[in-house]
C-alpha cells in the first residue's frame, strides 16, 4: 500500500516529511490540504489530527504527525538517512529539536507574517523580533557546518532535511543565503542530492495556485 502524505506546498514542516520520503526511495503520494481555506479546522481533519496540522502520513493502519515522527519512521523503515548508532540517533534528535524551536518554529511564524496574513493584521515589531531570533539560529547552525558537509556522520541524514525545511522557499522571511557561506554550501549539497525537489515542486498547492488571502486561514 502507498504511504500517502497530507501536505500542502506552502507547508515547510509538510516539505521535511515530503523531501525525506523522496530522497528515502520510498514511494508515496501526495492529499492536498487546503489550509488556506480552512481545511486544517474542520471537523474531517481533526478526526484525522486533533493537533490540526500537516504533515500528517498514512501507511496502512498507521497514522503518524509531527514532521520529526514520520522523519523518524521513514529512516526506519528505508535504512536511509538516518544514524548507525544509537550514539547518533541521539544526535540527529537534538539537531530536530534544534530545528523545532529555534529554526523552523521561528522560520514559520514570521514567513507566514510576513507573506500570507492580511497586511493590516501585519506586526513589524513581532517579525522583527522573530527575524533576530532566526539570525541567532542561523549563526549557530554556520558555525556548525564550518568544515563538515552534513550535520551528523558523513552523510545527509534527517538532522539536514529536517534544518533545510524552510531555507528553500523564496518568500522574504529575513533569512539571506549569502550572509551564511556554511549554510549556503550546505543547502547546495542537499540540493544536488538525487531526488531533491524544491517545495513547490514536490508537493501540490504555491501561491501562484491561489487568488490572495484576506489573511484569515
Amino acid at each position: 500500500m502507498t504511504i500517502r502524505l497530507h501536505c500542502f506546498g506552502e507547508s515547510g514542516n509538510a516539505y521535511k516529511a515530503a523531501l525525506t520520503l523522496e530522497l528515502a526511495g520510498i514511494g508515496w503520494e501526495p492529499v492536498f490540504v487546503d489550509f488556506f481555506h480552512g481545511e486544517t479546522r474542520g471537523p474531517a481533519f481533526r478526526a484525522l489530527n486533533p493537533m490540526g496540522e500537516v504533515p500528517v502520513l498514512v501507511d496502512g493502519d498507521l497514522v503518524l504527525t509531527q514532521s520529526g515522527v514520520i522523519q523518524d519512521y521513514v529512516a526506519e523503515i528505508s535504512g536511509r538517512l538516518g544514524a548507525p548508532d544509537a550514539a547518533g540517533r541521539r544526535e540527529i534528535l537534538r539537531w530536530i529539536l534544534f530545528d523545532n524551536h529555534k529554526n523552523s518554529g521561528i522560520a514559520g511564524p514570521v514567513r507566514f507574517n510576513m507573506n500570507f496574513l492580511a497586511p493590516e493584521r501585519r506586526s513589524e515589531e513581532v517579525n522583527a523580533f522573530l527575524r533576530a531570533r532566526h539570525g541567532a539560529a542561523m549563526r549557530v547552525l554556520d558555525a556548525c557546518l564550518a568544515g563538515r558537509d552534513w550535520l551528523v556522520g558523513d552523510g545527509p541524514t534527517i538532522a539536514d532535511i529536517a534544518n533545510c525545511g524552510y531555507l528553500f522557499y523564496p518568500e522574504p522571511f529575513g533569512f539571506e543565503r549569502a550572509a551564511y557561506p556554511n549554510i549556503d554550501a550546505w543547502l547546495g549539497r542537499i540540493a544536488a542530492l538525487p531526488g531533491w525537489k524544491h517545495p513547490y515542486d514536490l508537493m501540490p498547492g504555491s501561491p501562484a495556485n491561489r487568488a490572495p488571502e484576506g489573511g484569515d486561514a
